[in-house]
């Protein structure tokens, strides 16, 4: 049960996430002029740093990246070579990764800007009969020939799986489904539509790359 909602979850995130790119202005928009000056054509993504209790996050994190940026019309450089090419020259440790000097990472792959993600959430809660599964992450990009930071956003979702039964019945099959979702959280949904938030929203996202036919003439929502 809990993976057939999941997978209508997955049919319905492009369907959400262009809702909110075309009915939702946050109170608060973005300054792009910085976005705007560098331009930026291409994306290195490397490893997320992981303050989640899931070790294996920040893998798992990386297979949901790079389609959202590339289908807004960037060049993303594949994210595991990536990682093998840093593992190959010292830079196997995220935090160090993170720490070191954006301009040495764009000279040693040709990128124009750098996306560093933390993943400070990856976990499911389980409390009497209900289980809580929550991602929460925080993104950065940086030019990566001046480092000067382009854009950030800090985003979480998190996700209760309910039965649509009552009484006796209905709390058995909540127990059931909870347990369902503790036993095997389904993480990858709420960071693909946290990524399709990050990218899409109006006034919040990343305006449209090179690649899209939208480029240049978005000016009204980024």
């Amino acid at each position: 049960m809990t993976h057939r909602l999941f997978a209508l979850g997955r049919c319905l995130i492009p369907l959400a996430a262009l809702a909110v790119a075309g009915c939702m202005k946050p109170a608060d928009p973005k300054d792009y002029s910085t976005f705007r000056r560098s331009d930026p054509h291409s994306i290195l993504i490397v490893p997320a740093i992981n303050q989640s209790v899931y070790v294996n996050a920040p893998d798992y994190y990386l297979s949901t990246i790079t389609r959202p940026l590339a289908e807004r019309g960037y060049y993303v450089f594949p994210v595991h070579t990536v990682k093998r090419a840093l593992e190959d020259d010292g830079l196997s440790d995220a935090d160090m990764v993170h720490r070191g000097d954006p301009k040495r990472l764009g000279q040693l792959f040709g990128a124009d800007a750098i996306l560093y993600v933390t993943v400070e959430r990856w976990d499911s809660q389980y409390l009497v009969i209900n289980t809580t599964t929550t991602v929460k992450l925080n993104y950065r990009l940086v030019d990566a020939k001046t480092g000067q930071e382009l854009w950030n956003k800090n985003l979480s979702m998190a996700y209760s799986p309910q039965s649509s039964g009552g009484g006796v019945a209905g709390l058995i099959v909540q127990a059931v489904v909870s347990a369902m979702e503790k036993a095997d959280p389904n993480y990858m949904p709420l960071a693909r539509q946290l990524n399709a938030q990050a990218a899409l929203t109006p006034h919040q996202g990343l305006p449209a790359g090179p690649h899209d036919p939208s480029y240049g003439k978005d000016r009204d929502n980024f």
